[in-house]
């Protein structure tokens, strides 16, 4: 598979990543039995998609558990991306920025994850009662300790009033946030949603990445699996799945979105691919920078992920997708 580099520092990951997170939190079945987990990691790494994207929220603790488990096997072969600043109650998810506490979740996923270093340890979610210098620069000195090698931020704020249609980027905040963190210690990457039926990220994130040599990890890439062209309207979802609770799942948008599916369709059938690696190959085409980290809870779909990155899309299949009709749907 093909190699990008994110941030500075120049590192390097396989060219699509592996979004860890269904395994163990937010979709129906995440917890599917371990072995099952453990194939499709080991499949990712087979194809070559290197990045494994967690956080210690997942399940919570159980997704870093189950990665490392592959790590103790399969270190050399992995990019580890871990996160902290969120915390699992029993009905609310809340933010932790304060430095000590980000230590003791750094140590703690090491543990998890038995290796002795998190490739990019990540800001979850900024906490409003600490600035986030504060916590930035506890994260910095972990890459001093030599416990993180790069630092990133996944996006906040990005998905706030979004309506149907709407392509303003992520929130003012969102920028102003970055820039603050960047003068304690570089950004290597953000992590922010991008996909065919959510471009926002490209009017304002990527141009910042980009000038800036920040790598930018493009979630929720097939569009809580919309874009796969595997879901049908009406169908449903149980009340421990996400999407149940979600605006652009409901059968009234399902179907009313159907376009976007029929479109990305039209081109895998020239290229002999599915629309899932359609959808991803569209990510990868926004920039060099870019790693888009579909989640996958089975090895088929990572395989199949994975083969995106062999998807070659054309200027003329690009102005096709782009002229595809807007998502239709709230987004909150």
């Amino acid at each position: 598979m093909e190699r990008r580099t994110i941030g500075a520092g120049a590192l390097a990951v396989g060219a699509v990543g592996l979004g860890c997170m269904p395994m163990s939190w937010a979709y129906t079945g995440s917890r599917q039995r371990g072995d099952a987990s453990m194939r499709t990691v080991h499949a990712a790494l087979d194809e070559g998609s290197t990045l494994l994207d967690t956080a210690d929220m997942y399940g919570p603790f159980t997704n870093e558990l189950l990665i490392g488990r592959v790590l103790k096997e399969r270190r050399a072969e992995a990019f580890v991306s871990t996160k902290c600043g969120l915390l699992v109650g029993e009905q609310h998810i809340v933010a932790n920025g304060r430095p000590g506490y980000v230590k003791r979740a750094c140590d703690a996923s090491l543990r998890r994850l038995q290796t002795d270093t998190i490739d990019l340890y990540q800001l979850h979610r900024a906490d409003p009662e600490v600035p986030v210098e504060e916590t930035w620069g506890a994260m910095a000195e972990l890459v001093s300790a030599g416990k993180v090698r790069a630092l990133g931020l996944c996006a906040v704020g990005a998905r706030a009033g979004r309506r149907a249609g709407a392509r303003t980027g992520l929130h003012d905040a969102t920028i102003r946030q970055l820039e603050r963190v960047q003068q304690v210690f570089p950004v290597a990457a953000v992590q922010a949603e991008l996909s065919v039926w959510s471009p926002e990220a490209l009017v304002a994130l990527l141009p910042w990445c980009a000038a800036r040599g920040v790598g930018l990890l493009a979630a929720m890439p097939l569009g809580n699996g919309f874009l796969t062209g595997t879901l049908t309207p009406g169908q449903g979802f149980e009340p421990d799945d996400l999407r149940a609770r979600h605006p652009r799942f409901t059968a009234e948008m399902m179907a009313a979105n159907q376009p976007l599916v029929v479109g990305l369709r039209r081109v895998a059938e020239r290229h002999g691919a599915t629309p899932a690696q359609v959808a991803l190959a569209w990510v990868l085409a926004q920039g060099p920078q870019v790693v888009p980290v579909p989640g996958a809870k089975r090895e088929r779909w990572a395989r199949e992920n994975a083969g995106a990155a062999q998807v070659q899309l054309t200027p003329a299949d690009l102005a096709e997708l782009a002229a595809l009709p807007p998502a239709q749907g709230s987004w909150d």
